[in-house]
């Protein structure tokens, strides 16, 4: 026997599942980590608590796991997208706060670019539109702000990748391809990072802090000491929190569709393993790919704040 962890790093908290080899989850841990505001229409976390409210919650599962139920077999991770996180490889320690995918300091940046008519080509290589929700823009703002700066102490990446570089003890510096397809930084037919998009949104410069981008399911590393797990157990798996939801209500078929209501509320539909062309009004995104080759694509509609008010209120 055996079970798998599961870390889910939302916006607002974050929870550790333990869950058995029938798919059932049989414990749960739960932390919340503030949000900071410090001007109108910025939002930022400090992604050290972020990690903090990881690795408490794997310990306090940990601390409780039945041994009848088994060694754990994995650790999956599913996180919110397009937040920003950039530190040093040196330290391990964030430069600044993690920016936050609600954030709006870059609205200005995104007209200038539909000004210059680069929505267009944007939309075919990204499958996204020009808003400061997604992550290229952010990373603009953190090099051209000098909050950070080009080097190769530099990484940069989605909440999943520094919880990776963590859990791993700085070895493996990696996202998955359906957070990565959420940056503007993806060309989504190849998922691979695009040196034009970089070029596009002033981030060249930074290229090399990327994470490498894998397939959602396969084996990214594993862990070490100190983490709230045992040294050893393999990470095998992450995907974005809207993409793992879509997977885990086995939404397996083209044509396949589930809402989530959470923070934001987020609608997507599996369009299998072809891009599409873009559609008006909504977002084409990578869905998955899994280890074997295979991948979905998706089409989403979001609407980014519904929790978040409610919490607010």
């Amino acid at each position: 026997m055996a079970v798998v962890l599961s870390i889910d790093a939302g916006t607002t908290g974050v929870r550790a599942f333990v869950i058995d080899e029938r798919g059932t989850p049989v414990d749960v841990a739960y932390r919340e980590f503030p949000q900071y505001f410090p001007q109108p229409g910025w939002v930022e976390h400090d992604a050290n608590e972020i990690l903090d409210a990881v690795r408490a919650t794997l310990a306090e599962v940990v601390a409780r796991l039945d041994p009848a139920l088994g060694a754990i077999a994995a650790i999956g991770i599913t996180n919110q997208r397009e937040t920003l996180v950039a530190w040093s490889r040196s330290t391990g320690q964030p430069l600044y706060r993690a920016l936050v995918w609600q954030d709006r300091r870059t609205a200005e940046v995104c007209d200038a670019l539909t000004a210059r008519g680069a929505l267009d080509r944007v939309r075919a290589v990204t499958g996204l539109v020009l808003d400061p929700y997604f992550t290229a823009t952010k990373l603009g703002w953190l090099l051209s702000s000098g909050a950070v700066a080009a080097s190769d102490d530099l990484a940069v990446g989605t909440v999943d990748s520094w919880l990776l570089w963590h859990l791993t003890g700085g070895a493996v510096h990696a996202t998955d391809v359906s957070n990565a397809s959420r940056t503007l930084l993806c060309d989504i037919g190849a998922r691979t990072w695009s040196s034009e998009m970089a070029d596009v949104f002033g981030v060249a410069d930074a290229f090399g802090a990327l994470p490498e981008v894998r397939p959602s399911s396969g084996r990214f590393g594993v862990t070490v000491d100190g983490n709230g797990v045992p040294a050893g157990i393999p990470v095998s798996g992450i995907a974005g929190d809207q993409q793992a939801a879509l997977f885990g209500q086995a939404c397996f078929e083209p044509g396949m569709t589930k809402n989530t209501y959470g923070t934001g509320s987020f609608v997507l539909m599996n369009v299998g393993p072809s891009l599409p062309a873009p559609v008006e009004g909504l977002l084409t995104t990578v869905a998955w790919e899994l280890s074997d080759g295979s991948v979905a694509y998706a089409l989403e509609g979001a609407i980014f704040v519904t929790g978040a008010a409610i919490q607010w209120l």
